[in-house]
């Protein structure tokens, strides 16, 4: 049933791309303003009259918040509430609630997607083929680039949560053992193995687990040259939790199968990276594209839907202030 609230999405075009199908959202308010995206500049005169802002990205800060009184509920379009100020919603008794599981199908299959490419050197064989190497062959095949079989290889895996749990079971169906990390500064856990023990174990190392101070730059040059020599680096999980410049030259350095990143330290990249230099063998980014399957996107839109539902009915769902 339409509530009588006015609701702002500051940036649906980060989610729908015309694909989806926003009508379960748009019966939850009796007006929902949807805009491409919102700066600065415009951002308080948007919000004005509005008791509802869904934002994925856009930042809502203290003085936001201030200058939108009749503000009631943020509903981020994403798991990640760092673009919220939860602290000064709280004072003001904004509830603020995100999505959360979303994605898994999706990160998970492109975690092994990316480790399958390196493993196969497919972005490799197919930049010969471009060029021509095959056609020039003395014989029916190409094999320049070592292929590596994921069968009885051993990953090492930080973040068993929900995505974390699927990533193993895929892993796990292609042969591989799963070796747990222990996450900076959590509780030690009797199945989760030290940094310094996983590391010289694993054929291959991908990340599930939140960027925050504990887990910023914990893989840094040391850790890396403690990883078996022809290991595999994943990480779809967020930037800056390796240390870029130290990834780039383990991978100059021949150390390093090859690594793989759909996720930098600043996004997007306007002002250079040290992983975005010409001239680093074996790595794949991708833009950050994981999660962004249609499925996976309107299940975001009916999250944001229930979260609605459940905060103008008066209960919680995915509250995190």
């Amino acid at each position: 049933m339409t509530n009588t609230q006015r609701a702002v999405f500051l940036d649906h075009t980060s989610l729908d791309l015309g694909d989806l199908d926003l009508a379960p959202l748009r019966q939850c308010f009796s007006e929902l303003q949807l805009w491409s995206d919102t700066d600065a500049d415009n951002l308080i005169e948007r919000l004005q009259g509005a008791s509802v802002a869904i934002s994925n990205k856009i930042q809502l800060n203290a003085r936001t918040l201030a200058a939108c009184p009749e503000l009631k509920l943020i509903l981020v379009a994403a798991t990640g509430t760092n673009n919220v100020d939860l602290e000064a919603a709280r004072a003001r008794g904004i509830t603020v609630a995100n999505c959360q599981g979303y994605g898994t199908p999706s990160v998970a299959q492109h975690t092994l997607g990316l480790l399958l490419a390196l493993a196969t050197r497919l972005v490799d064989y197919n930049k010969a083929v471009t060029a021509g190497q095959w056609q020039q062959a003395r014989q029916f095949c190409l094999l320049d680039f070592p292929i590596v079989e994921l069968e009885g290889k051993t990953l090492g895996l930080f973040g068993h949560g929900e995505l974390g749990s699927a990533v193993a079971r895929l892993a796990e169906a292609f042969g591989m053992r799963v070796l747990l990390g222990q996450i900076p500064g959590r509780p030690a856990r009797a199945d989760r193995l030290p940094l310094d023990e996983l590391l010289p174990q694993v054929d291959a190392l991908t990340f599930h687990c939140p960027l925050n101070e504990h887990t910023r730059n914990f893989i840094g040059a040391r850790e890396l040259a403690l990883l078996k020599p022809g290991a595999f680096v994943v990480n779809t999980a967020r930037g800056g939790m390796i240390d870029e410049l130290a990834l780039a030259n383990a991978l100059r350095s021949g150390h390093l199968g090859g690594a793989a990143t759909d996720v930098l330290s600043v996004e997007p990249p306007r002002d250079g990276n040290p992983l975005l230099a010409h001239d680093i063998p074996r790595l794949i980014i991708t833009p950050h594209s994981a999660w962004g399957s249609r499925e996976a996107r309107q299940r975001i839109v009916g999250q944001l839907t229930q979260n609605a539902e459940a905060f103008f009915n008066g209960t919680a769902l995915r509250v995190v202030s």
